[in-house]
C-alpha cells in the first residue's frame, strides 16, 4: 500500500481591517467551502478540536475557521509581534500533524440553527428574506472572506436588514463604514423595501 507523502505546511499571515484580528493562510485546505465562528470556548469545545487547542492560549478570544484560513482575534492587551510566531507555529504543527479540525456533524448543526433562524425572522415576507439572503452570500460575503470575516443573514423585518459579522469583521471600525456605505446601499437599490441594514457581531 503506497502512502501519500504530503508537502510540508506553508502558512503566512494576512493583515484584516480589524487591528485585532489577523488572518493565518496555509497551503491546505482546512474546511473546504464552509465556515465555522468560534467567539466562545464552549462552543469550540464541542465542535472544533482545532479552536479548542487555540483558546488555550491566553491572548485567543476568537477563532474563525474557513477554507483554506485560520482567522485570530486576540485579546486588546496583548501586541500581535509578541504572539504571533506562537499562533503561527502552533497552526503550522497541527495542520502538518493531520488532527482534526471540525467535528462531524458541525455542519447539520449550523444548517438547523440558520433554518430556525431564517423561520423565525423572516418577517411577513419570507420570499424578501431569501433574496436579501441570496444577494448578501453571492455579492458580500466572497468580499468580506478575502478580509478574514464572514456575514451571515439574519433576519429582515420593517424594511430593516439584521446581519451578524463574524471572524475579522466582528469588531472591526471599517466593517460598519463598508456596511453602511457598501452593502446597504447594495440592498436598497436591489430590493426597494430595504431601509436600513444593522449589524450584530458574531
Amino acid at each position: 500500500m503506497s502512502t501519500i507523502v504530503k508537502g510540508p505546511v506553508m502558512l503566512y499571515t494576512e493583515q484584516t481591517p480589524n487591528p485585532e484580528s489577523l488572518k493565518f493562510v496555509t497551503n491546505r485546505m482546512l474546511y473546504a467551502n464552509n465556515t465555522a465562528d468560534f467567539r466562545e470556548e464552549a462552543l469550540a469545545k464541542e465542535w472544533s478540536p482545532l479552536a479548542t487547542e487555540l483558546f488555550e492560549f491566553p491572548f485567543v478570544k476568537g477563532v474563525y475557521i474557513a477554507n483554506n484560513f485560520v482567522t485570530i482575534t486576540k485579546e486588546f492587551n496583548y501586541a500581535w509581534e509578541d504572539i504571533m510566531l506562537n499562533i503561527k507555529e502552533f497552526i503550522k504543527n497541527y495542520v502538518q500533524e493531520d488532527k482534526a479540525i471540525i467535528s462531524e456533524g458541525f455542519e447539520e448543526v449550523k444548517r438547523e440553527i440558520e433554518a430556525k433562524n431564517m423561520a423565525e425572522h423572516s418577517g411577513d415576507n419570507p420570499e424578501q428574506a431569501q433574496k436579501i439572503k441570496e444577494l448578501i452570500d453571492t455579492y458580500v460575503k466572497p468580499a468580506v472572506e478575502m478580509d478574514g470575516g464572514n456575514i451571515e443573514f439574519k433576519s429582515f423585518r420593517d424594511g430593516v436588514v439584521n446581519v451578524v459579522m463574524q471572524g475579522s469583521c466582528s469588531g472591526c471600525p471599517s466593517s460598519t463604514v463598508t456596511l453602511k456605505a457598501g452593502i446597504e446601499g447594495m440592498l436598497k437599490r436591489m430590493v426597494p423595501e430595504v431601509k436600513e441594514v444593522v449589524a450584530e457581531m458574531g
